[in-house]
């Protein structure tokens, strides 16, 4: 009788899984190699009279991201296809740039924030 020495693919996938779901350590960071034409900007707003927040803008051949603080953490939106302006997505939140207007909504709930980008103060 021949034994297959083959690993079972189900048990690859489930260590997969189980290994994707591990905590990841709080102090990790994120490092994206950016082409030497890539754009960093950013610009500050203000949402439905809260406090002003700045958004990091970095725009490149591959990715376009924004960077906002969302609830007390910073979160990495990604560029995604806009009928009209720039729409960004971070897992349940959208941002959607309109000229200096903007909208931050929550999609799992529908709350909308209606935000004003600010004059800068140079």
């Amino acid at each position: 009788m021949r034994l297959n020495r083959k690993p079972f693919p189900m048990l690859r996938i489930a260590l997969s899984l189980c290994i994707s779901a591990m905590p990841v350590h709080a102090g990790i960071g994120l490092s994206i190699p950016l082409d030497p034409t890539a754009q960093v900007t950013s610009a500050t707003y203000g949402c439905d009279g809260g406090d002003p927040f700045t958004v990091q803008f970095i725009n490149d051949q591959d990715n376009n991201l924004a960077l906002l603080p969302v609830d007390g953490s910073s979160r990495i939106f990604v560029n995604v296809i806009a009928a009209s302006g720039a729409r960004y997505v971070s897992g349940a939140y959208e941002w959607w740039i309109k000229g200096d207007q903007a909208t931050l909504t929550t999609l799992t709930s529908g709350n909308q924030r209606h935000c004003s980008r600010l004059p800068t103060t140079d």
